[in-house]
């Protein structure tokens, strides 16, 4: 086999056990605290859409990350909050994403 079919297939093989491992869930055990009142400020522009803050577990504990406006992808579209729900006797992030 040359050398560029070995990079090739070797390269799909990375990308498949890549894709395998982004959609793994960690079941956390503690419930997340209720969400932060945040005060949105005004959007920097007319297109801009307000991504609220959320709740993320990172080294054994719930930590804040903080809204942000963000630019939607395209027209008609919607931001679907993240949010954690309840799986496996535990809580499981549900990532955000545009509809």
């Amino acid at each position: 086999m040359d050398a560029l079919k070995r990079f090739v297939l070797w390269g799909s093989l990375l990308l498949t056990l890549g894709a395998g491992v982004a959609q793994a869930q960690v079941v956390v055990g503690v419930a997340p605290p209720p969400p932060r009142r945040e005060v949105v400020p005004v959007a920097p522009g007319p297109r801009y859409v307000w991504e609220p803050g959320y709740y993320r577990w990172r080294h054994h504990r719930y930590y804040w990350v903080p809204g942000r406006y963000v630019i939607p992808p395209g027209r008609r579209v919607i931001w679907v909050p993240g949010h954690w729900v309840p799986r496996g006797g535990g809580y499981v992030w549900v990532q955000g994403y545009w509809k």
